[in-house]
């Protein structure tokens, strides 16, 4: 094992400014490093990150405190019967027949009205105007909650995403997500009290209504989840769909063929969650000691999996550094499903249940998009610059287009 000395530091300006560059450098000459600052051991080769999310022997107890500070205790944290139970009853929502027979009106009803508002203007700043809205809208809406609050939930979801990412633990971050966390609560179990007395067709109520052998959720476990949707749900796909026009603005020869098949925006989506994933990192705790990558984690350790080094492994991908919709490594078929060919989902018992939610508002807000922007472009003079750790995408993106 070696040590941080090596390498910028994950909490530095430089490896904020250029990740991809120390990712190199970890996964060649430190593929198990001890980091002290936030006690943890980082892994970020292909199939050291890949096992430490399917075997089973890294667990997600440290979601408990990572996590539960701010969401209550979620299905993450969960495993054995117990997990699986609870998943499924929060699952059927988010399959391809349910999800297109009910919510994909509201997915293709929240971009239009978020494109309206500049279609005919000839520029947009895609991040702030569209991307981060869009996500969070369309949950509020799939939840059955008041419009008039999606400002309120943008703030949650702003709140929530920084306090996850706080991985320096600046208290101002830390004190604004666990006030989020009470407001949420305020907020949300009254509505979940009264949904169950008046159960309509909406997300929270087939939440209040699942039932497996006897077992529901309880009011705690509706929030917790809610709250968990509002952040999981929100940032995959705020950030990936600005993500993945950067990365086809960039190659304007699979902009092109994009234009013209739209099927291949789930081939560019599956791209650009292995080149530039929206989460960075996610983190196990093993139960026992484990040898990996050479060395061996304590159990109750706790192991950063470097999702977007992972990604980007010469031994898994060829030519790993370059943007390629095309590739033979990465399948549309099964790049939403657990069987996932990248990592940005997580796999295993843990992947993310919500990545055919995210791959059908990827599919229809960039298609709306490029139907609304035919000629669209970087601003004159704009170079795309992502920004975050934990989670990372562009920071901003200033486009113009013929209205």
């Amino acid at each position: 094992m070696t040590t941080a000395r090596e390498i910028p530091d994950i909490l530095s300006k430089e490896f904020a400014a250029d990740p991809y560059s120390a990712y190199r450098v970890l996964r060649e000459d430190a593929p198990l490093l001890w980091h002290e600052p936030t006690r943890s051991h980082i892994l970020s080769r292909y199939e050291d990150v890949a096992r430490a999310f399917r075997d089973p022997v890294f667990t997600t107890a440290n979601y408990d405190w990572q996590l539960e500070p701010v969401h209550g205790r979620t299905i993450l944290q969960l495993s054995g019967r117990e997990h699986s139970v609870r998943r499924a009853l929060v699952a059927p929502a988010f399959r391809g027949a349910e999800l297109q027979s009910r919510f994909l009106p509201v997915i293709e009803r929240n971009s239009r009205r978020l494109i309206d508002r500049f279609r005919h203007a000839g520029t947009v700043e895609l991040v702030g105007d569209y991307s981060t809205h869009f996500p969070v809208n369309v949950i509020v809406d799939m939840l059955g909650l008041d419009q008039a609050d999606h400002a309120r939930f943008h703030r949650w979801y702003t709140a929530n995403i920084a306090f996850l990412g706080n991985l320096s633990q600046d208290p101002d971050v830390a004190a604004a997500g666990l006030r989020m966390h009470d407001e949420f609560a305020a907020y949300m179990i009254p509505i979940i009290r009264a949904r169950r007395d008046d159960l309509g067709d909406d997300l929270l109520s087939s939440l209040c209504r699942a039932e497996i052998d006897g077992t529901r959720m309880s009011d705690e476990d509706i929030k917790a989840f809610c709250s968990l949707l509002l952040a999981a749900g929100g940032e995959t796909t705020d950030k990936a769909i600005a993500a993945v026009f950067v990365n086809l603005l960039r190659h304007p020869d699979q902009l092109a063929a994009v234009r013209a098949d739209r099927t291949l925006i789930a081939r560019a989506l599956a791209e650009t969650l292995r080149f530039t994933p929206p989460v960075h990192m996610i983190m196990r705790q093993p139960a026992e000691d484990v040898e990996i990558a050479g060395g061996v984690v304590p159990a109750g350790g706790t192991v950063i999996g470097l999702i977007g080094a992972a990604n980007r492994d010469p031994a898994r991908y060829a030519d790993p550094d370059s943007f390629d919709l095309f590739r033979d490594e990465l399948s549309a078929a099964t790049a939403f499903s657990a069987a996932a060919d990248h990592l940005a989902f997580a796999l295993g018992r843990h992947f993310c249940v919500g990545a055919l939610l995210a791959k059908t508002e990827v599919e229809v807000g960039v298609g709306q998009l490029l139907d609304a922007m035919p000629d669209v472009r970087f601003a004159d003079g704009f170079t795309p610059v992502e920004r975050g750790l934990f989670t990372r995408g562009p920071a901003a993106l200033p486009l113009v287009f013929t209205a």
